[in-house]
């Protein structure tokens, strides 16, 4: 029986699976790659690679197992059918016959159409009858905290997310959360809407921002239709730039603001705090 991730060298993926290193023998690990090069580190510490692609069916075929438990992360193509690309995966997991298949998802009370595709996976994971999990992922400290240099250059947070708060956390602690259902036990067709313990607003990120920088930075908020454009200018396809204002348009509406406190449990400890997400990228 093994554990399988997918996307294993994403952002995400990775943390995952350095996380399940630390928990679980090597040879229980498979991280699934599109690129076998990125994952050599993996394979150097004993973990399984399998290649596969979201887009190229066919190659799934063999990567599971019955008794795997699998954590599908959702891709980031979103101009490629994501639901058609999640359903290849759990057509070849239900094949398969595997114990459990996570999937991370969106918040259930969002709206934006970012969650579109994942309300979408979510209908084709229930209807296969696998044992799932939904993992209802909140919003990225990284997010914000991987983009400061054109904050730093001008001062200044734009968003179009108004007195909007929101409950992030970092990539780290969604990781323990999805290894937490992988090594654990009960998880079985269970929803989790995970997010940060404490919910902040960016009037209050600017302000730690000046604090840790030494820098006058302010909040400036905009409307959706000059953010979307601010984005469009910065190189964004319009498809993307309009998904991200969006997500602005739910944070102003409170949609990320998540308060089960699912997040700090599953992984057992607190969440990281926003000011220590902005320590890490300041130092770079």
């Amino acid at each position: 029986m093994s554990i399988v991730v997918t996307g294993a060298t994403g952002h995400l993926g990775r943390h995952v699976v350095e996380q399940l290193l630390e928990k679980v023998p090597a040879d229980r690990i498979t991280a699934v790659v599109r690129d076998e090069s990125k994952a050599a580190d993996f394979a150097a510490r004993g973990a399984r690679l399998a290649v596969a692609d979201y887009n190229r069916p066919e190659t799934f075929d063999g990567v599971f197992a019955a008794g795997d438990r699998v954590l599908l992360i959702s891709g980031n193509e979103f101009d490629k059918g994501r639901v058609a690309q999640h359903k290849v995966v759990i057509d070849a997991a239900k094949a398969a016959g595997v114990a459990l298949l996570a999937y991370t998802s969106a918040p259930g009370g969002m709206t934006a159409a970012l969650v579109d595709d994942h309300r979408g996976t979510e209908e084709i994971l229930l209807a296969s009858g696998l044992p799932y999990t939904l993992l209802r992922n909140g919003w990225y400290h990284e997010n914000y905290t991987e983009n400061l240099a054109p904050v730093l250059e001008h001062g200044a947070v734009v968003q179009a997310a108004g007195e909007g708060r929101i409950s992030s956390a970092s990539r780290a602690d969604y990781a323990a959360a999805a290894v937490a259902v992988l090594t654990g036990e009960g998880h079985e067709n269970t929803t989790y809407e995970l997010g940060g313990d404490e919910a902040w607003g960016f009037a209050e990120y600017a302000a730690e921002l000046s604090r840790q920088t030494g820098k006058e930075i302010v909040y400036n908020s905009v409307p959706v239709d000059a953010y979307t454009k601010i984005l469009t200018g910065a190189g964004l396809p319009e498809p993307l730039a309009a998904i991200l204002a969006g997500v602005d348009v739910s944070i102003a509406k409170g949609e990320l603001v998540v308060s089960t406190g699912d997040l700090s449990r599953l992984a057992g400890r607190p969440t990281t705090p926003l000011a220590d997400a902005i320590a890490a990228a300041v130092k770079g």
